[in-house]
């Protein structure tokens, strides 16, 4: 299978690591240090299960020297999406998919604006990896889990394939016909862990070893289960109570990619994550008053540079 990485950082770097060393011949698209790295000492993945150093690594800035892929991995920051669906154009041929597994819950229109429903694959992701340095992906917890679901009934073979292909090296994978629950499902633990611990400073572990820090992840996690009831869209069964089942004493020191960003002074993707709950708050009349503080609070550093 032929496949283009769009966005080769902590998700993509992944995946796309895990799929070369399957055979597969994947292409990386990347830029800056990072991509500089991988072109000289190819790509790195740090992972405690299987490490994997794929050298030589295709890595390019320019996907118009890719060509036409089977399926693009569409995993860029959520801020960088519009430019990157106008730079993957020379991907698609007229059987490629692109899997989107962007943070959010907006990203896939996007898609289908540019290219059309049959070409889009729209998915969920749960994964704690981020790049450590230029040209290295470290992974940091045990497992990966990856829903998703075509689009248009066209697509569905190519998302069998693709199924096959993640399956291969221990991906838990769920191909569904009901992904907008699942990409919801995520939106529930991902807004309140990323808000909570960029306004603490603070990986997961710390927020939630505190009574006061565990109340304020679980009233964020409420308020988009509300939003999303509003929306007449039905959560997975444990969405609701999935942070709760934490035990602060056995969660690793990991921290949401949004805190990374924050601490690297990059742009942050709170936008489309508290900052949607708050839009789609006001539009179904639900009030998020802890996403609301969470916008407030982090929009001034959303573009970056403060860190």
């Amino acid at each position: 299978m032929k496949i283009a990485i769009m966005g080769s950082g902590g998700v993509g770097g992944y995946l796309g690591a895990r799929l070369a060393d399957q055979g597969h011949d994947v292409f990386f698209v990347a830029r800056g240090a990072h991509l500089a790295a991988m072109q000289a000492k190819g790509l790195r993945l740090d992972d405690k299960d299987r490490p994997i150093i794929v050298n030589p690594a295709q890595a390019t800035d320019d996907p118009a020297t890719i060509g036409p892929v089977d399926t693009v991995i569409f995993s860029v920051k959520v801020y960088d999406a519009q430019a990157a669906i106008a730079a993957m154009t020379p991907l698609i041929g007229p059987n490629t998919v692109v899997l989107d597994v962007l943070n959010g819950v907006e990203s896939h229109q996007w898609l289908v604006d540019t290219f059309g429903a049959a070409h889009v694959l729209r998915g969920s992701i749960y994964i704690s990896s981020h790049i450590a340095e230029p040209g290295v992906i470290v992974h940091e917890t045990a497992g990966v889990r990856l829903v998703f679901g075509a689009l248009d009934p066209a697509g569905r073979p190519a998302a069998e394939a693709f199924l096959a292909a993640v399956a291969a090296f221990g991906v838990k994978a769920v191909l569904t016909d009901d992904v907008e629950s699942a990409i919801w499902s995520k939106m529930v633990m991902l807004t309140a862990l990323s808000g909570i611990c960029c306004l603490a400073r603070l990986p997961i572990r710390d927020v939630m070893a505190e009574p006061e820090g565990a109340e304020l992840v679980k009233r964020a996690m409420q308020e988009v289960a509300a939003v999303a009831a509003a929306r007449k869209i039905t959560l997975e069964p444990g969405a609701l109570g999935a942070a709760q089942r934490f035990d602060p004493t056995k969660i690793p020191a990991i921290k949401p990619s949004m805190l990374h960003d924050l601490e690297r002074g990059k742009p942050l993707e709170v936008k489309w994550l508290s900052g949607a709950i708050s839009r789609f708050g006001r539009e179904v009349g639900v009030p998020t008053p802890t996403h609301d503080v969470v916008w407030g609070a982090l929009k001034p550093w959303a573009n970056g540079g403060r860190g």
